[in-house]
């Protein structure tokens, strides 16, 4: 609820005037009679006309804010609105090697990667977003929808140790993996097309090289976002080992240098993650670059709305005078 007037609610104010010349000098204007000894009238109890005197001040005061009300004009509005959304078409390109099973970032890299891209999908309800694989190949995991529980469900399902039980070749495909991603966006009518594109090594496999795999995404005007994940130097692997694991170091092996001609060709960045947060802090900061664009007409029609404040008024104001007269009368 609006008001039209808004400049009357000060009339509000003088309430305070009133309630301290109420208090201060009511009481002297009151009749009174002398009498000898009051002591007995000290000890008497009040009647239910005393206690109930205040409400005659507080009908009073009720009524006039009523008033100030129906003054400034009270407003009611039916308002709707007519939004279209503009959705951003994104591909996860995520490198599931066995690498990927490196401990630097916990539990693994690869945990941490699904457990990042699954906030990120959780907050883009509105856009389409698919899901692609890559290890010494590469392969769609889901295609493009905003179906994002099935999304999510795949994503979850991609195994930590898929390369190292021969379920895909091992090795680093980039290329590959950029390559397979970009041919599920280049039909895309969206405007805004993305690859984000996460591995923790070197192009070593695939058929195509990575910065020929950028020149197509870059004709087809996809912006990609390239994420190298491991810490500097070593980082602990876990081996297994005739009754048990046993944990190694491996070298790691980032190819910065790829990555970053990648996301320079297509307009994207390059970032580095270390560590979880990182890599978390890295997915918040896409997410405010790529933001979907929405248009709203918004209509609104405004309906008066003092009738009732003014029949309240009316009906307390009437009431406070009927009290006067009858329950509360006073002799002259």
């Amino acid at each position: 609820m609006e008001f039209a007037n808004k400049e009357y609610l000060f009339l509000l104010l003088l309430m305070i005037p009133y309630l301290l010349w109420y208090l201060m000098y009511r009481k002297k204007s009151e009749p009174t009679m002398r009498m000898s000894d009051t002591m007995a009238y000290r000890v008497a109890p009040r009647s239910w006309k005393v206690v109930l005197m205040p409400v005659q001040l507080l009908l009073r005061l009720a009524t006039f804010v009523l008033i100030v009300l129906v003054l400034a004009r009270p407003q009611t509005q039916n308002s709707w609105k007519n939004q279209s959304m503009e959705g951003i078409d994104i591909m996860l390109a995520m490198d599931v090697s066995t690498s990927m099973l490196a401990e630097d970032l916990k539990p693994n890299r690869m945990e941490a990667a699904k457990q990042v891209a699954a906030e990120f999908i959780v907050g883009r309800p509105n856009d389409n977003i698919g899901l692609s694989i890559f290890a010494g190949e590469a392969f769609t995991q889901c295609p493009m929808t905003t179906d994002h529980s099935s999304l999510l469900n795949l994503l979850q399902n991609v195994r930590t140790d898929i390369a190292q039980r021969g379920l895909i070749e091992d090795g680093t495909a980039i290329g590959m993996g950029l390559a397979n991603a970009v041919s599920r966006l280049k039909d895309s009518k969206a405007k805004s097309r993305v690859v984000i594109l996460l591995t923790d090594g070197s192009n070593n496999r695939g058929d195509l090289s990575p910065m020929t795999a950028a020149e197509i995404a870059k004709s087809f005007g996809i912006r990609v976002y390239t994420i190298g994940v491991g810490t500097n130097k070593v980082a602990p692997y876990p081996m297994s080992v005739a009754g048990g694991v046993q944990y190694v170091n491996i070298p790691v092996e980032i190819d910065t240098k790829t990555l970053s001609d990648i996301a320079a060709a297509t307009d994207g960045d390059f970032y580095r993650a270390t560590n979880n947060k990182e890599l978390q802090q890295i997915y918040k900061e896409i997410d405010k670059l790529e933001k979907s664009k929405l248009n709203v007409k918004q209509f609104s029609k405004r309906y008066e709305a003092y009738q009732p404040f003014a029949i309240a008024a009316f009906l307390l104001l009437l009431l406070e005078m009927l009290l006067r007269i009858t329950v509360f009368r006073k002799l002259p």
